[in-house]
């Protein structure tokens, strides 16, 4: 599987989230605590959004995270409100720069932590479900990427969270006609540059760890002698994989079959099924 985080809030130099942290996307590269693998070293991926620009940067590629000079460089000067990053374990598909996360559509950011079962038999069916009109920008060989593809088929633009829960249902039922008992596991991101979306959702009910951090007014309250803290609006907002670290009450689980959003007028939480 793999390990991801989105940020959101106010803006803030990448090296701070990407490598700072003790438990940081970079160390979770090699020592990944609460995934299936503990190294992610197939590949990486960071994109932004910065002020006057519709879609945001992405750099993306095959290497390991923890060695690459270029990542390195990028975080070390990069400021961002919003910023997707992510480290890959392939499931089976091949290492390439085309199959990294995050994947990119317009102002669209996409990436995923997870796996269709038995993709290789899905496959041909979910690709034609895809809009023709988006077909020839899809890249890769990732259901991750179908996934991105079929959610902006079914009204990503439109309405988040009913795309991704007829995309979960699309993967679902065409699953079970094949045969297959639980067809998909995901934790997904999803942003338009304003809002960011998260879901944890499996057709099992054990979906991969996800956590979202606490609001920032606690934070500070509990711990007042921590300097970033004092730094950060209190619209500031991480969801990740897994834990930071372990500052105490900073991480809460999401629960299972939820999805939540990010937005300038106040986060919410809701049940989230695939429809």
């Amino acid at each position: 599987m793999c390990r991801w985080l989105a940020y959101s809030g106010t803006p803030i130099l990448l090296d701070n989230i990407l490598y700072k942290p003790a438990h940081s996307l970079i160390d979770q590269s090699l020592h990944a605590k609460m995934g299936v693998e503990t190294t992610n070293g197939d590949g990486f991926g960071v994109g932004w959004y910065v002020p006057a620009k519709d879609s945001p940067a992405v750099v993306r590629d095959i290497g390991p995270a923890w060695s690459d000079r270029n990542l390195q460089e990028i975080a070390g000067h990069v400021v961002s409100s919003l910023f997707f990053a992510h480290i890959r374990a392939s499931t089976g598909t091949a290492v390439q720069q085309t199959n990294c996360h995050p994947f990119r559509h317009g102002r669209w950011m996409w990436m995923h932590n997870g796996a269709i079962a038995e993709f290789h038999r899905l496959r041909r069916d979910l690709a034609l479900a895809v809009d023709p009109s988006l077909f020839p920008d899809v890249e890769g060989s990732t259901d991750s990427e179908m996934m991105f593809y079929l959610a902006l088929t079914l009204g990503l633009e439109e309405d988040p969270p009913g795309a991704v829960a007829r995309m979960a249902g699309l993967v679902e039922r065409t699953g079970h006609e094949h045969g297959v008992e639980f067809p998909l596991q995901m934790t997904v991101a999803v942003t338009d540059g304003t809002r960011l979306w998260a879901f944890r959702y499996s057709s099992q009910k054990e979906t991969r760890s996800l956590f979202y951090s606490s609001r920032v007014d606690t934070l500070r309250s509990l711990h007042p002698d921590v300097a970033f803290l004092r730094e950060i609006t209190e619209g500031t907002r991480l969801i990740v994989s897994e834990p930071l670290g372990d500052l105490p009450g900073a991480w809460n689980a999401v629960p299972e079959g939820t999805y939540g959003v990010v937005q300038p007028e106040g986060d919410e939480m809701h049940a989230f099924a695939p429809a």
